[in-house]
């Protein structure tokens, strides 16, 4: 029944294309937000280029512009907006279709705002709709008329999607949509819906057509991926089967997940991480707050100490572990001795990464109703002390790379300097070296030769 839910789209599909087969046609898209967004987009990328479209870096090029937004982040709502403001001339000009999908889509304001103040836009789409973007743009191109076409239930996890992958070498893959935990500070829930785990076949298969391309890493992708419930074929389960099978597929080297809950981390995962040779280790582990009280207010489900347990139940258990995550500061009713408590933990744990956000509210969460909201200037400045510990932490951990021998895949030519290679390491630092193009998309031993913040570079190892 969902494979048929596809099929119907690529009569639309075939509408098109026949209708653009005299032209050359371009479209625009920027994705806004995580790597689920950017995985979608490489959906809608892959339908279009189906339908017939090219693709172009210049708005003003474009016969299609499309928005895939986020809604995590306030910001991302300013950004969305300024950009329709830069499209309205553009659609008065030339008649420049305008699409707007993603997470805030699902958001009911947002939704409003679009049709009371930018009443332009032709296609509005969530998430749980994505895959019907052929039939959508189909009614707008053939009979005129804006199309709404959003869910508000939990969309199935359509398969089938054409994609266009962005990188050569390196893909992302979705292993389940959605998420049940409903972090008072989130608005995942809300707008991606409840936990939908993917058939490991389809999974499986997905991987391994992938390493028949050619493509040597792989990141698994969920809101909660070590929550991934399997239906049993090929005998998976649980997360840890997934993994165990995909390290069995020939071609693919690495094999790294995003993101797992630290509530959901147990013994079998951290096995699978410690018996399977390809699983990075680098563990991407969430921390959000380092204070009990403030992963309590958060509905997290565990504490600063259990975090820390965790963190070294699995320092014993994975030799040459390291860890990257996420904090959140200025959440509502944060303290000083709160803030200390998260560098408390950074300096424990001693991040390879973190990604650091300073709280925003959103509308529609529990957080954004709760009174003690914590001021701006505050905000600010705690965030500077967390990015302050975090920097001379990564100078400290760098020079611990120089003179060791790292796996890298090279990804391609330096985006600052075009005459170096560029890859990265099993724990994601990037590297600079000398090179030629036949090193492009393979895996090179790298001698580390000196760390300047923010890469390494290396010297390719004698063989």
């Amino acid at each position: 029944m969902k494979e048929e839910k596809f099929k119907k789209q690529e009569e639309f599909i075939e509408k098109i294309r026949t209708s653009n087969f005299t032209r050359h046609p371009f479209y625009y898209i920027l994705t806004m937000g995580c790597q689920l967004n950017e995985n979608d987009s490489e959906k809608l990328c892959g339908m279009l280029e189906q339908m017939g479209y090219y693709k172009t870096e210049e708005m003003a090029q474009a016969d299609i512009i499309l928005f895939n937004t986020c809604c995590v982040r306030e910001n991302a709502e300013e950004k969305l907006f300024g950009k329709l403001g830069e499209v309205k001339k553009l659609k008065e000009q030339k008649g420049t279709i305008v699409a707007v999908g993603g997470c805030m889509m699902q958001e009911e304001h947002i939704v409003e705002k679009l049709k009371k103040s930018y009443p332009f836009c032709d296609i509005v789409f969530g998430t749980h709709t994505l895959y019907q973007f052929p039939q959508d743009l189909y009614e707008v191109l053939n009979k005129h008329k804006t199309v709404q076409d959003i869910l508000q239930i939990d969309g199935e996890v359509i398969e089938g999607l054409p994609i266009k992958r962005n990188d050569p070498y390196k893909a992302s893959v979705t292993i389940m949509n959605g998420c049940n935990n409903f972090c008072t500070y989130c608005i995942v829930p809300y707008v991606r819906g409840r936990e939908r785990s993917r058939d490991p076949k389809d999974i499986l298969d997905e991987i391994e057509s992938l390493a028949k391309q050619g493509y040597k890493e792989v990141t698994l992708l969920g809101q909660n991926v070590n929550s991934y419930v399997g239906n049993g074929n090929l005998g998976i389960y649980r997360f840890s089967d997934l993994l165990r099978a995909v390290n069995k597929i020939e071609g693919i080297e690495i094999i790294r997940f995003i993101s797992p809950h630290p509530k959901d981390f147990k013994d079998d995962v951290i096995e699978a991480i410690r018996d399977c040779k390809k699983v990075s280790r680098l563990v991407h582990l969430p921390l959000q707050s380092g204070s009990s009280k403030v992963l309590k207010a958060m509905n997290r489900k565990y504490t600063k100490e259990q975090y820390l347990e965790l963190v070294e139940k699995m320092k014993q258990q994975i030799p040459g572990v390291t860890f990257s995550t996420d904090i959140i500061v200025g959440f509502p009713g944060e303290t000083d001795e709160d803030l200390e408590d998260t560098l408390d933990v950074v300096r424990k744990v001693n991040f390879e990464q973190v990604f650091m956000f300073i709280y925003s509210r959103r509308v529609g969460t529990v957080a954004d109703k709760m009174e003690n909201q914590i001021p701006e200037e505050i905000k600010h400045k705690r965030f500077d002390k967390l990015k302050q510990l975090v920097e001379s932490q990564i100078e400290q951990n760098n020079k611990k790379y120089i003179g060791t021998v790292q796996n890298v895949l090279i990804e391609g030519k330096s985006k600052n300097n075009p005459e170096m290679l560029s890859g990265r390491t099993d724990t994601n630092k990037v590297v600079v070296l000398k090179g030629t193009e036949k090193d492009i998309g393979t895996i090179l031993p790298v001698t580390i030769v000196s760390e300047h913040m923010w890469y390494l570079k290396g010297e390719k190892h004698p063989l």
